[in-house]
């Protein structure tokens, strides 16, 4: 559809809309693909979930795009006499905690447009590029809800990959809609017809139908617009092979012209679907596809919850010279310091990689990091492949971050990208150390099957809005979270009323106290009054108040770390220490008289 509107003139996203807009040229390409041969014409409503709607400011048009969709189609199927499949597609934002998307409102969203698709009488419903599982179970789910009376064919779709179809994840997933009690299973988009019976011959189940809607082929992107060199006779071909092959649904998807369709039927003429064969799948013992070799865990995470631990955050200036950071490292790697934390372009800042400087650091300094790492800068994509980089490098201590929004720092016109945040990172971590990425599949067919990562995150026992902290710091411990690391913090109570909060679902979570020594009365107001997420006591301030030069109240602020230390060492696992700059060496004098 989107590519013969294209052809068209029509250009606008989304493509939907044109059902209320341009219905005449909607219908004109029904009937141009219902001429060139095809039996079910799918209606222009993939993308026309209330959610996806929303995004365009359409979210009141869902009703009138949907029937509107459904009726444009009827027009021409009754005149061909051919099958309307009422199309349904993903929202396009990722499921909780991966993405925004709250399962609740997709379901509401996919039971709104199906039931508004039913009021238009389609033959069937076809949930199509689905790349969640999850998702797609709410849409079938929702289905049965909204139109019970309606076939259902479901489509997943699949990347191509050798060491997912070398597993049974596929196999499963089929399974898994099989149990749902779908009409259909099938696969759409991503590959071309050619590619697509790799994923089929570990899709197929015997006893139920099979389809097949792949990409014509891997488009060229030449300034946005997708180029195609797939020609129709190719595709038409092929998938006269994904016929023999058991499918009895046969079309395309990415790319699809009505000469393509045209030569699919053509090809397929008299063609009948072969018998679906099913291939052994050797399975390793899923004990070893997650397996992980302690020994490659870090020091850090051998001995917490075994011992008091101690990390220190490291300053990390602009360019290239990296000596101060080395020093300091150094120094503190001497006084017995557990790790530093080396951050991620905190505010926003350009900064070396916070992972490459780790891998520096840990070489060239005798002392482990604990890299955070912030989900601003990358898509899932790149976040995965630092990950993946990281445990090469032998870095295993990571702390995972939402970051600072790009408009605050030294780029305000940069982007944020923020495909997941801290939390689905943190689930990132945890998939990655059973072996599997965010979407379930294995990252890796050879030996080294899993990561061995130490899962940190931040938490603020101050936050001003306290129920949402408690929320997302149930759900980073839920993902899979190890340790949590607070935001600097000054009095008992807040540490006593913190844990009291985490106790319903910390589970073996630890906790990182967070300790920043403060240096004079003006840094106090600066962070209180200048700094998100900092809260100053008044009684800090008052004590420091008290001393009258700025060495007597940078004296002072460390005997306010060590009193309140004393006081909460019991109570935590460790200590994070945030001198002021480059003052390590008041990080060291706390802990030494700590004892």
């Amino acid at each position: 559809m989107e590519v013969v509107l294209a052809q068209l003139g029509f250009h606008d996203h989304p493509i939907e809309n044109y059902n209320l807009t341009q219905p005449a040229s909607v219908e004109h390409v029904h009937h141009e693909f219902a001429n060139a041969g095809a039996e079910l014409i799918q209606t222009n409503t993939e993308h026309a979930s209330p959610l996806s709607l929303a995004r365009f400011g359409l979210r009141d048009k869902a009703l009138e795009i949907n029937r509107k969709g459904v009726w444009l189609a009827r027009s021409v199927a009754g005149e061909k006499e051919i099958f309307v499949a009422a199309a349904v597609g993903p929202v396009g934002k990722y499921l909780a905690p991966l993405g925004p998307s709250k399962p609740d409102a997709v379901l509401k969203s996919f039971e709104e447009q199906i039931a508004a698709l039913a009021e238009g009488n389609p033959d069937l419903l076809i949930l199509k590029s689905f790349i969640e599982l999850a998702e797609l179970e709410l849409a079938i789910q929702a289905a049965k809800n909204a139109a019970p009376h309606l076939a259902i064919i479901a489509q997943k779709t699949f990347p191509e990959d050798g060491a997912l179809l070398a597993s049974d994840y596929v196999r499963k997933i089929s399974e898994r809609l099989r149990e749902l009690g779908v009409d259909v299973i099938g696969t759409n988009g991503t590959v071309g017809p050619n590619r697509m019976i790799t994923i089929l011959k570990s899709f197929a189940l015997p006893g139920i139908p099979l389809s097949a809607q792949p990409d014509i082929g891997i488009p060229t992107l030449v300034d946005g617009k997708a180029f195609y060199n797939a020609t129709p006779e190719y595709v038409g071909e092929s998938a006269k092979d994904l016929v023999k092959a058991g499918v009895g649904i046969i079309g395309a998807s990415g790319g699809a012209t009505p000469e393509h369709i045209r030569q699919i039927a053509e090809h397929v003429r008299g063609v009948k679907p072969g018998e679906i064969k099913i291939p052994q799948i050797k399975i390793k013992d899923e004990k070893f596809i997650g397996g992980q070799d302690e020994e490659k865990f870090s020091n850090f995470k051998k001995n917490l919850g075994k011992k008091f631990l101690s990390t220190v955050e490291l300053d990390i200036p602009r360019g290239l010279d990296m000596s101060s950071v080395t020093e300091g490292a150094s120094f503190l790697a001497q006084h017995g310091i557990d790790a530093v934390n080396i951050t991620d372009g905190a505010r926003a800042r350009l900064r070396v990689s916070s992972l490459t400087l780790a891998k520096h650091v840990q070489d060239s300094c005798g002392i482990e990091v604990m890299a955070h790492l912030a989900c601003r800068d990358r898509n899932m994509v790149g976040l995965q492949s630092e990950l993946l980089g990281a445990e090469l490098m032998g870095v295993r201590n990571i702390l995972a971050v939402t970051g600072d929004p790009a408009q605050i720092g030294d780029y305000p016109y940069a982007t944020s990208v923020y495909d997941i945040d801290a939390i689905g990172l943190i689930r990132a971590l945890h998939s990655m150390n059973n072996g599997r990425d965010l979407m379930g599949n294995l990252i890796t067919d050879g030996a080294a099957l899993a990561t061995h990562f130490l899962i940190a995150c931040a938490s603020n026992p101050v936050a001003d809005d306290m129920e949402r902290e408690v929320r997302r710091t149930q759900q980073k411990i839920e993902e899979g979270c190890d340790v949590m690391f607070t935001q600097p913090i000054f009095e008992m109570p807040v540490l006593e009323r913190w844990i009291k909060l985490l106790k319903p679902f910390r589970k073996n979570s630890k906790l990182m106290l967070g300790i920043m020594p403060l240096r004079s009365v003006r840094h106090a107001e600066f962070l209180h009054y200048e700094v998100p997420g900092m809260n100053i006591p008044q009684t800090i301030h008052d004590r420091l108040a008290k001393r009258n030069t700025t060495d007597e109240q940078s004296a002072e602020g460390v005997d306010i770390c060590v009193e309140f230390l004393r006081d909460a060492k019991s109570l935590v696992d460790g200590v994070y220490l945030m001198p002021p700059f480059k003052k390590y060496q008041m990080a060291v004098d706390i802990l030494e008289r700590l004892g």
